[in-house]
């Protein structure tokens, strides 16, 4: 036998794991994600809190009117108009959530499960436009129907995606000849 060998067989083998370090590793690894987590969270609480000026959100009117245009799908949530990563979170605007989404005569009608709804009026209607991307959510370009609307002293951009992509340019248009029409009959 070599020397080499016969040096092996007269060993034992080391302890393959060290228990007590590998718990301690996981330990820390789980507070620091905890801390990550914390932090963020106090953050979207200190957004929430720079935003406190936004008034509360207006609730839909008892007779809406009948709706012309209806739409299931996902609102991304909603952020400083022309600033897309300026997201506003006060008042549940933040959050995102399924959608069902409602025009009528009256404005647009937004419905979340699970979030606060809310109601735009035509009057606060702006804009509505295709658009590529808004806080946290970038689509392909045209994938996401952006409409702009007054709240308080803000514009406000709030993003929505149709289960069925095809229905964002009939939106558009609608919302677009509803604010135009809005426009015209404001200014006589």
């Amino acid at each position: 036998m070599t020397p080499v060998l016969l040096l092996a067989a007269g060993k034992e083998s080391a302890e393959v794991t060290d228990w007590a370090a590998r718990i301690g590793w996981l330990v820390g690894l789980a507070l620091f994600i905890a801390l990550v987590y914390w932090l963020m969270r106090e953050g979207w609480k200190w957004r929430g809190t720079l935003q406190s000026d936004l008034p509360a959100l207006s609730t839909a009117p008892d007779e809406p009117g009948e709706a012309r245009l209806s739409m299931s799908g996902r609102y991304h949530g909603s952020t400083t108009a022309g600033q897309w990563l300026d997201r506003i979170v006060a008042h549940g605007l933040g959050t995102r959530s399924r959608v069902e989404l409602t025009l009528t005569d009256a404005g647009l009608d937004v419905v979340r499960p699970g979030a606060t709804d809310f109601f735009v009026p035509v009057a606060a209607l702006r804009e509505a436009r295709l658009d590529k991307g808004i806080a946290g959510k970038v689509l392909t370009e045209g994938g996401l129907l952006v409409v702009t609307w007054e709240h308080g002293d803000r514009l406000i951009d709030s993003g929505f995606r149709s289960d069925r992509a095809a229905e964002h340019n009939e939106w558009v248009e609608a919302l677009n000849n509803m604010i135009n029409k809005t426009e015209t009959e404001g200014a006589r």
